[in-house]
């Protein structure tokens, strides 16, 4: 018998929080990111929930590669662009779209050989002082693209620093809007957390966090405010049980001491599988789809869960580390994140190779 964990990628869940997202910005057209083979859950295993985009961003050519070689032949985004000058001979091939963030960028464009224009989205830097160039930049670079007969059209993209929080984003979109006032072209501004705290002018969304099933600004809000549901279930059973006296401890380091008698149970998951190691004692956590919490330090193939509040958990119960569990209940990943002091992007994109994962729905 195989070792009891699992991943759930849940289709029709992608496929909600998809039109959650065109329900937001009803009047632009919607980017499923799926960088990071797919925020970890695998583009050939997102791509059917995801495919009702009007295209696909993600960040480097084998990706896109594998969203064509899945039949896709709508937009496909290079959301950094190009790493090297033959990679255009690429985008040319298969048809990519692309942003441009530099001058070296514009250099290899002029040099390619290229019988079809290229589609580029020249990125203006409002403030997030990441890639792009400089509001005061924007539109001398604006005009060598356009002298380029290797580019068939400009379009205009920013991302935004602070579109989860209270700082918030109109100090970029004027910026932005300074930069390319009178500048033609499409324009895509907002993320997730955009998408769904403000209403934000353009021609283009970037759905990200948002289609796997993660608040953008949780804890301000949590999935169940945005109507999203969980694309991720992290799974497995209860392999071992022990009864604590007071005064004993738990796992490497002794980091939990018993105060009195209690049941915990042996989870088949640990650090090695993904499960951050960071996670302390109280990380919620589903037995049975129950609600407890873990106890003492996660090692690399096993966590320790409390079952005072489950006594009729027993050896093989599910354990739900994240996602859906029995009965209906949830247990949103945001949850997990937060406990371990990171958010959801970093559980979702570390799942381990050595986790067998299923499409369901």
């Amino acid at each position: 018998m195989p070792r009891p964990i699992e991943a759930l990628i849940h289709t029709r869940a992608l496929a909600h929080n998809l039109a959650r997202a065109r329900a937001a910005a009803p009047d632009a057209r919607v980017w499923a990111v799926v960088k990071a083979d797919a925020y970890g859950h695998g583009i050939e295993r997102a791509f059917e929930g995801l495919r009702g985009a009007d295209g696909f961003a993600l960040l480097d050519l084998a990706e896109a590669e594998r969203i064509r070689a899945l039949g896709w032949r709508g937009p496909v985004l290079l959301l950094e662009g190009c790493f090297e000058p033959r990679d255009l001979e690429l985008c040319s091939r298969l048809g990519l779209w692309h942003a441009v963030h530099n001058d070296t960028q514009i250099d290899w464009l002029a040099a390619h050989k290229t019988k079809a224009g290229h589609r580029v989205f020249l990125k203006v830097n409002s403030g997030m002082n990441r890639l792009g160039f400089r509001p005061e930049a924007a539109r001398a670079a604006w005009t060598r693209l356009n002298a380029l007969p290797q580019v068939d059209e400009i379009s205009l993209m920013t991302h935004f620093s602070d579109a989860d929080g209270p700082r918030g984003i109109a100090h970029q979109v004027a910026a932005f809007e300074a930069a390319t006032q009178d500048l033609p072209g499409e324009r895509s501004l907002a993320n997730s957390a955009a998408i769904l705290r403000h209403r934000v002018p353009g021609d283009w969304v970037r759905a990200g966090i948002l289609c796997y099933g993660s608040a953008a600004d949780f804890p301000e809000h949590d999935i169940a405010h945005w109507q999203l549901q969980p694309t991720m279930t992290l799974r497995s059973r209860l392999i071992g049980l022990q009864q604590l006296q007071p005064g004993d401890t738990v796992g490497y380091g002794s980091s939990f001491t018993a105060t009195e008698p209690m049941r915990i149970g042996i989870v088949a998951c640990g650090y090695a599988d993904g499960y951050p190691r960071l996670a302390g004692t109280d990380t919620p956590v589903l037995v049975d789809g129950v609600r407890t919490g873990t106890v003492g330090r996660v090692s690399m193939d096993m966590l320790v869960v409390d079952l005072g509040p489950v006594p009729q958990a027993t050896l093989g119960s599910e354990v739900t580390l994240w996602g859906r569990g029995p009965g209906g209940s949830v247990l949103a990943v945001d949850d997990v994140a937060r406990a371990a002091g990171t958010i959801a992007y970093e559980l979702l994109c570390a799942l381990a190779r050595r986790v067998p994962v299923h499409t369901a729905d």
